[in-house]
């Protein structure tokens, strides 16, 4: 947890109690989770899925505040450098997944049946009309 971040954290928790709002208020206005909130004004931003969410949460709740993000953020720059996420991939021999087809399995059948039901009706209620008449 960097030192920028908590001074950041204590920026916007000054602001919200100047302005008297509770986490609980915060979060019914921005959407934003108050464990999300309470985690960015204790400067512990890597408590978030991803840091580009904690990024946009920080500017979310500053911008709602009334607080300029923009400048915040260029006056901690070193609070928003985190660290590139890395990602796993592997490559090769049974990698690929294999999806069924429009011929494996009977995911046609229940199409089938409503087209059958359809017709059904359809020809019941055209004899039905000209055995009473109607046509």
């Amino acid at each position: 947890m960097s030192e920028e971040m908590k001074r950041v954290g204590n920026l916007l928790k000054a602001k919200r109690r100047e302005l008297n709002l509770s986490l609980k208020e915060i979060e019914n206005s921005t959407s934003i989770r108050s464990t999300y909130l309470e985690a960015i004004e204790e400067g512990k931003i890597s408590q978030f899925i991803a840091a580009v969410y904690a990024l946009g949460f920080v500017r979310q709740y500053a911008s709602f505040l009334g607080l300029d993000a923009e400048r915040i953020m260029k006056e901690h720059p070193h609070a928003f450098k985190l660290p590139a996420e890395k990602h796993e991939f592997s490559y090769g021999i049974g990698t690929l997944e294999v999806r069924g087809s429009m011929s494996g399995g009977v995911k046609w059948f229940p199409n089938l049946m409503w087209a059958a039901v359809s017709v059904a009706v359809i020809v019941i209620a055209w004899y039905l009309a000209k055995y009473l008449g109607i046509f």
